[in-house]
């Protein structure tokens, strides 16, 4: 046995450490732990148990007074003429400018 000749899969050059599948597995490991923690947060987002932060930055004051004001009305909880008395309070003509809309759902 020629001690210059590695032995196929040894350390050294041309062995196992410098082969280009050696980090194959810890690499398949790292993106199977990731891919489960991607799915397990959808699921927990999906059941409503998981909260994501507002990308839109945040509301003002006046904004959600708007909001509330508007579902308020809608109801029927307030007469039109309370509405449109607390809406001159806020400085707002309904109709004129949009409201904000809700986090997670979606304007029609």
């Amino acid at each position: 046995m020629n001690p210059n000749v590695p032995l196929h899969g040894g350390r050294g050059p041309g062995g196992w450490e410098d082969g280009s599948l050696f980090m194959l597995p810890f690499l398949g490991a790292f993106l199977l732990v990731l891919l489960l923690a991607a799915l397990t947060g959808f699921y927990l987002w999906r059941q409503g148990k998981l909260t994501l932060p507002k990308l839109g930055g945040a509301r003002s004051p006046e904004d959600d007074a708007r909001r509330i004001l508007a579902e308020r009305f809608a109801r029927g909880d307030i007469s039109s003429d309370d509405f449109m008395e607390r809406a001159s309070i806020l400085q707002w003509t309904p109709g004129s400018d949009s409201l904000p809309s809700m986090p997670g759902k979606k304007r029609r």
